[in-house]
């Protein structure tokens, strides 16, 4: 399988795996105890790990959310609480969630053995929110461990695709118009903006180029460990009905 072969085969299902908790009714509820509504908590959960920053900064890293709508939930939640303590209250429901749901999948150690090493040898230079996730400790369980590192490789991915974006030129609220045009109004958007034929092509190369940032990183993983990432992957997609 080459690198190329695997990031197709896992990317689709990563996605899905990592933002699982995101809004999990364990989540909501934990955000609830600590006075922060859902979108406040999936926000400061998420770019919490950049600290206590201005909010044009998380609009920066997160790239596809109205100004005016991050600027909102992030100022009004970091009055209730310090953003590197809600992510790290955020990640600990991602682990729960991990343990509550994941703990009868088989090949969870191999799992995180493999993205760990892909975590590892990543470049991380203009991602943002993949290097704060990095740097927070990993759970020793294999269980939580494989989990959170799922969730990485979702925000590696997420931080790549918006570089390839910027470079090839395709306004960030067009890209999520093309790619989720049910969700704009949810972003903070009044209305889509418009979309060419030539934003969709630019786009298209834009999904090539993420896969090919990749690449280097992925390259590192030998066919036991790539089949292992696989085989994770998988597994978790399917416990978790995705």
């Amino acid at each position: 399988m080459t690198p190329q072969e695997l990031i197709a085969a896992v990317a689709p299902s990563t996605g899905g795996i990592g933002a699982a908790y995101y809004f999990d009714p364990a989540t909501l509820a934990r955000g609830k105890e600590l006075g922060l509504d859902g979108f406040r908590f999936y926000l400061l959960g998420r770019g919490g790990v950049l600290g206590d920053v201005e909010s044009e900064v998380i609009h920066s890293a997160f790239g596809y959310f109205h100004p005016a709508m991050v600027k909102k939930l992030w100022d009004t939640g970091r009055e209730v609480m310090a953003p590197r303590q809600v992510a790290r209250e955020y990640l600990a429901c991602a682990h729960t969630f991990a343990r509550d749901r994941l703990s009868g999948v088989e090949g969870l150690g191999a799992y995180r053995d493999a993205a760990t090493a892909v975590i590892d040898a990543v470049d991380d230079a203009g991602y943002a929110l993949f290097a704060g996730l990095r740097a927070e400790p990993v759970p020793a369980d294999d269980v939580a461990g494989a989990y959170h590192q799922a969730v990485i490789l979702r925000e590696l991915r997420g931080c790549a695709h918006l570089v390839a974006v910027v470079a090839k030129g395709v306004p960030a609220p067009v890209a999520h118009a093309i790619k989720r045009p049910d969700a704009v109004a949810m972003f903070g958007w009044d209305e889509a903006p418009a979309v060419t034929d030539d934003a969709r092509h630019r786009l298209d190369e834009a999904e090539a180029l993420t896969d090919e940032l990749l690449i280097p990183a992925y390259s590192v993983l030998d066919d036991a460990a790539a089949e292992a990432l696989l085989d994770g992957t998988r597994s978790m997609a399917a416990a978790l009905g995705l």
